[in-house]
């Protein structure tokens, strides 16, 4: 996908055996568009002609030229978009060549690190993650207020559980729900929405929450509506907006993936911390400043390149970590569920814009990864 990345992929390439065909920009929806229009559409058309195949009534999988047909995107929204297009066109007009397991998505890396001239490519976050707290499992140990000494395998976990509690606090707090805040409710034991309607336990948050610093904390209950929600100040001296807690936010995704770190937190102890590396000892009262000095000591050394785009690997390292077939990584496109990918791919690439909407509105907390 793209001119810039395909025309460092041919540069690459092991000429022998691999063809690269380079797409200009986004294909068209297939799934809402007559076969005319779709036929004179230039991209899906050279896709049509690389791949020998034919098109609707002239179809014949057998004809395909290529063993393995690879969909390499850029790893950010746009090159998912793309993606999704493609396999949209691949599902509803050629859906042999995935039977017949001829359709895999590469699997760039979304990092390079860099030590001692020595270069590793990790594929996402979570792989990062996961290489720096391997770094310094063994050389630091983290020792919770009243608990015992946490390290090596251990350790990556519990940091691992941390950076899930506060990645999912800060999508919360970009929707306006301060992170101290949140901190009040899990001390505070609001995991479930049942707590809302103990008044003893609302009035034991309603002090937390002032204690925390919140002016103007309240208690409010919609008689006709029958909720309680707790309101409260946000910004200095109380001049700040407003914000509001209640067990509609209890029910949200990212509180619940908060919930389930915290839990396991909990399982190895909770702030303040002692981190320990050589023979210097740091208390830390919050998860936050643990994990920027912990990162801190995992990159020293390092050099960490983050790509935005294929187009920004130069050819031998696009064939390193994403052609050569001793090295890459691909993932084969499958139909587990052909009546259930009919009626996604109808749902979300079709022109009835009300399922799209329910399917929105049913599914709306679960989301992971939200791109406005």
């Amino acid at each position: 996908e793209g001119d810039s990345a395909g025309g460092t992929a041919i540069q690459g390439r092991d000429t022998k055996y691999q063809a690269i065909l380079p797409l200009r920009g986004k294909i068209l929806n297939v799934w809402k568009t007559t076969h005319d229009k779709m036929l004179t559409h230039n991209e899906i058309k050279v896709i049509i002609q690389a791949l020998g195949t034919g098109i609707l009534d002239d179809f014949d999988v057998s004809k395909c030229r290529y063993g393995k047909i690879i969909i390499m995107c850029d790893a950010d929204v746009d090159g998912s978009h793309i993606r999704t297009l493609i396999l949209t066109f691949f599902y509803r007009h050629m859906k042999d060549v995935i039977e017949q397991g001829h359709l895999f998505i590469a699997q760039p890396p979304l990092f390079k690190v860099t030590q001692s001239k020595k270069d590793t490519y990790l594929k996402d976050e979570t792989e990062k993650l996961r290489f720096l707290l391997n770094r310094i499992a063994e050389s630091v140990e983290i020792t919770p207020e009243g608990g015992l000494a946490v390290r090596g395998e251990a350790l990556m976990n519990m940091l691992q559980r941390m950076d899930e509690y506060r990645s999912h606090a800060r999508r919360l707090a970009s929707r306006g729900v301060p992170r101290e805040a949140l901190d009040v409710l899990f001390r505070e034991h609001f995991t479930d929405r049942a707590a809302f309607a103990d008044v003893t336990k609302l009035q034991q948050l309603e002090a937390a929450l002032t204690q925390a610093g919140f002016a103007n904390v309240r208690i409010v209950t919609d008689e006709i509506a029958e909720t309680t929600q707790v309101e409260f100040q946000v910004g200095s001296n109380g001049s700040g907006r407003r914000a509001t807690v209640n067990a509609e936010l209890l029910g949200h995704y990212e509180f619940r993936q908060m919930a389930k770190a915290y839990e396991q937190l909990s399982a190895f102890g909770l702030p303040p911390y002692a981190v320990k590396n050589g023979d210097d000892t740091t208390i830390y009262t919050n998860v936050d400043d643990l994990l920027e000095s912990i990162f801190k000591i995992a990159e020293k050394g390092l050099t960490i390149q983050r790509y935005k785009g294929l187009g920004e690997m130069n050819p031998e390292q696009l064939w390193e970590t994403t052609m050569n077939p001793e090295t890459r990584r691909l993932l084969q496109v499958k139909i587990e569920d052909a009546v259930g990918a009919d009626e996604i791919f109808t749902i979300l690439m079709g022109d009835q814009v009300e399922p799209r909407r329910v399917f929105i509105q049913d599914n709306a907390l679960d989301v992971k990864n939200l791109d406005i």
